[in-house]
């Protein structure tokens, strides 16, 4: 079984407000990326949570998705990593594999998510391709977690990536370099 853990904790400073309640096709980028994730083959769906969730979990219209608060979010990304993988080792120790994404990709869909699962190599790590990097969405295997786990500050899973490239396997996804950081990424999407 692979988990799915949404990072959804930052404050968005540059974009100056909640970029996960941007509306982009009718619905709040963080809704659209978890309608993405819970129409994939995962389980469970875990959306971590930081800055802003007092006005983001009222916007959140879906049921079985498991909401975490990381009060660390001010740390970096490697403290929301951390509180993903501790909850969804809670949810199911059994668990083979996690997916990362991030909600301000709105491109990455469903059948990219399973593409990851299938595409996975024995070495463990399937990760996207675009504009010449690897990133998110990206797949572990368990044997990555403790590594995902000791990751600090703005670490994000890229260090895991970069420590093992022989070990991963790439997926194109032309428009994964489209997020959203700024009013200026908004108004191109």
């Amino acid at each position: 079984m692979t988990g799915i853990i949404i990072l959804a904790a930052g404050s968005s400073s540059r974009l100056g407000q909640p970029k996960q309640n941007l509306v982009y096709k009718d619905k709040t980028l963080l809704q659209g990326t978890i309608e993405t994730a819970m129409a994939s083959v995962c389980d469970p769906v875990i959306v971590v949570l930081g800055a802003n969730s007092e006005v983001i979990v009222p916007t959140i219209e879906q049921t079985g998705v498991k909401i975490v608060q990381n009060n660390e979010w001010s740390e970096g990304m490697a403290s929301s990593i951390q509180a993903g993988i501790r909850e969804l080792m809670t949810i199911n120790p059994e668990v083979k594999s996690v997916i990362l994404m991030l909600c301000d990709q709105p491109f990455a869909d469903t059948y990219l998510l399973n593409l990851l699962i299938l595409a996975k190599s024995k070495h463990g790590i399937t990760a996207s391709f675009y504009n010449d990097t690897i990133g998110a969405p990206v797949l572990f295997d368990a044997i990555y977690f403790d590594e995902l786990l000791q990751l600090n500050g703005a670490e994000g899973a890229k260090k895991i990536i970069q420590k093992y490239p022989d070990k991963v396997t790439e997926i194109p996804f032309p428009l994964g370099g489209v997020d959203i950081d700024t009013i200026a990424d908004f108004e191109k999407l």
